[in-house]
Order: structure tokens, then sequence, then C-alpha cells
């Protein structure tokens, strides 16, 4: 029996989830939703220096906000834990003996600055930078004194000569490496922390992780863990790595592009199926177009279906998937949209007249404003539309208000008086009432400002056509 997909998302809480990672979060779900499988959220967090609890805390909430409950992590503990690793530097510590009592690890002495030289100097003849080497030939005698002088130390990795590395990317097919263009790898720094390198292969092995989704930018890594388990006789998870997340203009995406993180997404007042349903698309091509529900994506997500090639987030697309988003929300799911200038016995009228032409919250404040508040200052088009109604149209629309007409009355009056129908009669219509061409249906519109509000933008409206005749 093929025992169930275990996967991990392994982020440092070093500062808010950005979309891309986001993306690895729920392709890692996916892939173990699709299968029955179990999701790790595991926090690494041996950067004291830049790691944060209140990064800890939004992670966690932006996660919950998208619908990726984890079976195992932070605040949902197993035996498997801690989900910190902050918490398991007794565990790397052991591991790193063993490594040291095998002769596959060896304490490094070179100063920061020697080894930046030495990279100078490899780069500028045309080498790979890598550990050059000189730590490892020293003899156990001289390696004693200097720890017992307290000489700051880390610790490498003996990566073997001659070994050929091979393994079958989820994502990017077969892959090969030479062990001589690694060079040995720190695996503990001097301060006595565990190096990623490390932490994250050790915890991959001791959480039971068998698949490992990431992006592209951890390809070089995937060797180096590969031999480091293997020294360990523990086994590697299968790995996947994932194209790049870009902006439209193929630069690394950004906040220029419109979004940097998820909680910029939410605090804009983007829904969490829209989110999840562009996310799903980038870099993943489902089998099925359209709207895709959660147990939709959980069904359809392919591993198989993952795409090589960097995976652009365009603006206009989210606010596409927002669009549909809103369209299929509840009124529940809508409130937080309706400004509190809206009357709350009018909540659900204002949200039925314009959900259609809402994307974000600050769509709703407009029409709100328009409805409630005051007009926005009419640009020239809008002016111009006024205009070609002539005054007359708007007595008459002022005129059937005074007698209780609702909207279909009163275009019906106004269309009886002027002789004019179709753009010719609604265009100066919603121009005198809304200070725009274009927008939700303007008989829910008007029945929520009142007569009282409409007369005066259809005198409003009228003075302006007297004036420029005059």
């Amino acid at each position: 029996m093929v025992p169930l997909p275990v996967t991990r998302f392994a982020p440092s809480p070093t500062g808010l989830l950005h979309l891309g990672n986001a993306r690895t979060a729920l392709f890692s779900w996916l892939y173990a939703r699709h299968a029955g499988g179990r999701f790790v959220l595991r926090v690494e967090d041996t950067d004291a220096a830049r790691s944060t609890e209140a990064s800890v805390t939004a992670l966690v909430d932006d996660l919950a906000w998208l619908g990726l409950d984890y079976d195992a992590g932070p605040g949902r503990e197993d035996p498997l834990g801690p989900y910190r690793q902050s918490a398991r530097a007794a565990l790397y510590a052991s591991r790193f003996a063993e490594l040291v009592g095998r002769e596959r690890a060896y304490h490094c002495f070179c100063s920061a600055t020697t080894l930046e030289l030495a990279r100078k100097r490899q780069i500028a003849r045309g080498e790979p930078p890598r550990y050059a080497g000189g730590c490892d030939r020293l003899s156990p005698a001289e390696v004693q004194w200097r720890l017992a002088a307290n000489e700051p130390a880390s610790l490498r990795f003996r990566v073997p000569a001659s070994q050929t590395i091979r393994y079958e990317d989820l994502v990017r097919g077969a892959q090969s490496f030479d062990s001589a263009t690694l060079g040995d790898f720190v695996i503990r720094r001097a301060d006595g922390s565990a190096s990623f390198l490390a932490s994250n292969a050790i915890d991959d092995a001791a959480m039971g992780i068998t698949d490992v989704l990431r992006g592209e930018d951890h390809v070089a890594n995937t060797p180096r863990q590969i031999l480091l388990l293997e020294a360990l006789d523990l086994a590697p998870p299968r790995y996947g790595h994932l194209p790049l997340l870009v902006g439209a203009d193929g630069a690394p995406l950004s906040k220029r592009h419109g979004a940097a993180s998820v909680s910029d997404l939410r605090d804009e007042g983007y829904l969490a199926e829209a989110v999840l349903n562009l996310l799903f698309r980038l870099g993943h091509t489902p089998a099925a177009e359209g709207w895709h529900t959660d147990a939709e994506r959980r069904a359809g997500f392919r591993a198989d279906h993952l795409g090589r090639a960097p995976a652009r987030f365009d603006l206009d697309q989210l606010r596409h998937w927002q669009q549909e988003a809103v369209r299929r929300a509840d009124h529940g799911t809508l409130s937080a949209f309706v400004p509190a200038l809206v009357p709350a016995a009018e909540s659900d009228a204002f949200l039925a007249a314009v959900r259609a032409n809402v994307i974000l919250p600050a769509d709703a404040l407009r029409y709100a404003t328009i409805v409630y508040g005051d007009l926005p200052e009419a640009p020239p088009a809008v002016l111009a539309a006024i205009s070609d109604g002539g005054a007359a149209l708007y007595a008459a629309a002022a005129a059937a208000l005074d007698a209780g007409a609702d909207w279909p009355a009163l275009t019906g009056a106004v269309r009886a008086a002027t002789g004019r129908s179709g753009k010719a009669l609604y265009r100066p219509l919603r121009a005198a009432l809304t200070h725009a061409l274009d927008g939700p249906e303007l008989g829910p519109l008007l029945a929520l400002m009142g007569p009282r509000r409409a007369r005066a933008r259809f005198s409003a409206a009228g003075a302006l056509c007297a004036a420029s005749v005059a």
C-alpha cells in the first residue's frame, strides 16, 4: 500500500506572507489534500535577529483566512513536534555529533573576511564560489586546542568527491549534479545555530515529510540536502521546485505590481476565494476553465500539471476573480463592504443594488456616497451629457417625482414630455443623478436616494442647462 503524502509549508517568520509563498502553501496543501494526506506547518525561526512573534501570528492568520488548515504545527502540536525550529536545537546537536563522529563534518575556523577574499578570487578566475578547503585537513589535536581556546568555529559538511547526485524532480523531471561543484557547506554556524540547509533537511526527515514543493530558488540546495540526509541514513523526501512568481513585466513580483502580501490584499477587501482562484492558476494548469470551488481545487490539483515557466501575476486577472467572488458571495460575506453612511435598515437593498458593479469595498463606498452623500465633481463628459438633456427633461423628471412616480413611471413621464427614448433619455438622467455615465441600474439607486435628493439633483441639472443657454 502506497503511504499517504505528508507535505509541509516551512516559512521564516521575518515578515508578511507574500504571494509567492502563499502559492507554495496552497500547492503543498492541495498536494496533500488531493490524496487524503497530511499538511504540516513548520516555523523556521532560527534567524533570531529577524524572526518575530508578530510575523508568526500574521502567518497563521493569513493561512486561516485562505482556508489552508494544517494537521500539525504551532498550536497543534503532536509527538513529531515542536514545530518551531528554535525549540529543536537538541535534535540538531545530536545529528551534528553523528556527522562529526562519522567524519562527515568538521570544524571550520575560517573568518568571514578570509572566506570573502577566497570567494572573490574564485569569481575573478571564473570559478564557481565554494569553500576551497583547509580546515578539513586540521589534525584532531589542533581542532581540540583551538576549540578549548574558544576560537569561533562553524561546522561544515564534508561533500564526497566524484559523486553524482540524481533525483526525479516533481516539476522539473530528472536532475543530476556533480558533487565536485558543491563545496563543503556550513551546517552549523559559528554561533551554534543550525543553518537552513541542515535544519530544513533534518526536520523533513524527523517529521516524516514525504513530498516537498518549494520555489526553484532552492534547486541548488537540494543535492546538498540529499547528501546530508544520506550521510545520516535518512531518506530524503521527493522534491518539486516551482517556477518563480513574477509581475506582468517579467520582473520579480513586488508591491509595484499591485500586491506584495496576502494581508495587503485582505486589507484592500479582496476575498479569499478570489486570491485562491488566481493562485491556483499561477504555475498550475487546471483541467477545467472557469471558477473553482474548494472541493474542485482539491480534486483538480495535479503535480504533473505544474509548469516550469515563470508564473505571471496579473492584477487585472485578480480583479476578474474578485468580481466572480463578489457575485457568488452571500450577504453576510459582503456586509463588510457596506460603508457606515448606509442606514442599517437599507444595507441589504444597497448591496442588491450595487453588487454587480462592485469589485472592492472602495467601489461600494463610491456608490454609497453617490446615493447618500454629495455628488463628486462632474467631469467634462458628464457635464456634456447633462447639457444634452436640456432643462425641459429635468423639469419633467422633477414633476414626476412630485407626483410620487417610481423609476418606470418617471422615465415614462419624461419620455412622453420630451419624445426621448433609449440612450438619449437614460444618459442625461444618469448624469444628473450620479455624475457618472455608467454604473448600477438607476431604479434601485433612485429608490435608495429618495425623492428629495433626486429632485435637488434634477433641479441642479436644469439650472446648469439654463445657465448654458443664457
